[in-house]
């Protein structure tokens, strides 16, 4: 049914060419804060709050909302769609300036995190690719697997290092111990070398002895040593005995005790019979208070050769042989050493 109201005109805003203004142009109207006055009663506009810095509002939820995202309570909660009406959205700013998310943003060169990210809820935030192609989705389980897997890597180091250690005192003990053996066998070698080069030069000095030996000889047999060098007494003129006595009865041979040439043979005031006979190293070998002798001097002997007989002749109180040994400087010595020294026995 027509009604015969007359249409509604439209608002002075959109009219056109209705008062000759047909070239002037016509801008849609926003009314604001600071465009309408405020009105007393029920038809105050309200205040458009946070509007003018809804791209900073933006910002911080998205940053809020990415950060939210890494945290392990978020996987059992489902994700949240943000939705703005068209007029608003229409006028956002590019999400690549704003501070703090162009970060985040890709410029396209890795495809494959931005496959990950836009399928990803914000739960994954923090999954890396690798771990997300295993199939990791929660942020939470993957912070634990990678301590874990850091605590292992660290056990592995140290055990590492402990089992190193364990070997380097190993092959230090080893190097000690054969190292001691080692001295060990040197010392136990230097011993031997040593008990061998002594049982060496005994032997040798024995070889000599006996050498020796064969060409020295006792100068006198049947006997007894009744005196001996360097004693002291009364007896002797000089306050000490000057050589060996070897008591024997009258008449016993007396022998050249090596070869050599006789020096004197004759009477000697109170040494009785004596007979001088000088070695080939100068040495002289007086034999005294003999009964008889059986050389002259110069006369060459051999070791072993009778050269006269126990008696009791000159300053003596019984048959004996009375020993001297001077050297070539005229020096007495002891005749008891010197015949020990040419390895007879006495």
């Amino acid at each position: 049914m027509a009604s015969n109201q007359p249409a509604p005109e439209a608002p002075s805003s959109f009219r056109t060419g209705s008062l000759g203004d047909e070239d002037r142009t016509w801008e849609e109207w926003n009314p604001t804060e600071e465009s309408i006055r405020p009105v007393r009663g029920r038809h105050r506009v309200a205040k458009q709050r946070g509007l003018a810095r809804s791209s900073t509002v933006l910002g911080v939820g998205v940053i809020a909302a990415v950060g939210a995202g890494g945290m392990a309570t978020a996987q059992s909660k489902p994700p949240v769609s943000i939705s703005l009406p068209d007029s608003i959205a229409d006028n956002l700013p590019d999400a690549k300036s704003l501070p703090g998310v162009g970060a985040f943003m890709s410029d396209g060169s890795d495809s494959e995190h931005e496959t990950v990210a836009a399928s990803s809820p914000l739960t994954t935030a923090g999954i890396t690719a690798a771990e997300a192609q295993q199939g990791t989705t929660d942020a939470g389980e993957a912070l634990r697997a990678r301590i874990l897997q850091q605590a292992e890597q660290q056990q592995a180091g140290a055990d590492a290092q402990a089992k190193a250690a364990e070997e380097q005192a190993a092959i230090e003990a080893a190097t000690a111990q054969a190292a001691k053996q080692q001295s060990d066998a040197e010392a136990e070698a230097a011993a031997k070398k040593k008990a061998a080069e002594e049982a060496a030069k005994k032997k040798a000095e024995a070889e000599r002895l006996a050498k020796l030996a064969a060409s020295y000889a006792v100068p006198t047999s049947s006997y007894y040593i009744s005196s001996t060098f360097g004693q002291a007494g009364s007896m002797w003129s000089s306050g000490h005995h000057t050589g060996l006595d070897f008591a024997a009865p009258t008449g016993t041979p007396v022998k050249a005790v090596h070869s050599g040439t006789v020096k004197s043979a004759g009477y000697s005031g109170s040494y009785g019979y004596r007979t001088v006979l000088e070695l080939d190293d100068g040495t002289e070998v007086w034999y005294c208070h003999q009964s008889s002798m059986d050389v002259t001097a110069g006369q060459r002997v051999t070791t072993g050769e009778t050269i006269g007989r126990v008696g009791a002749t000159g300053n003596v109180t019984g048959a004996h042989l009375h020993l001297e040994i001077h050297t070539a400087d005229g020096s007495g010595i002891d005749p008891m050493s010197w015949l020990r020294g040419k390895g007879l026995t006495i």
